[in-house]
């Protein structure tokens, strides 16, 4: 039972960290559209 408990909480960890880390690409990606020079012709 605590193994199963175990590799339950490993699951959820693996998948909080792949969101915050979806989301920290997501963000860095927006202020790169943001900060990116402008290119006139």
């Amino acid at each position: 039972m605590k193994k199963l408990v175990l590799v339950a909480a490993a699951a959820l960890a693996a998948v909080l960290a792949s969101r915050k880390a979806r989301a920290g690409r997501h963000e860095q990606a927006l202020w790169a559209e943001a900060t990116d020079d402008v290119k006139r012709s």
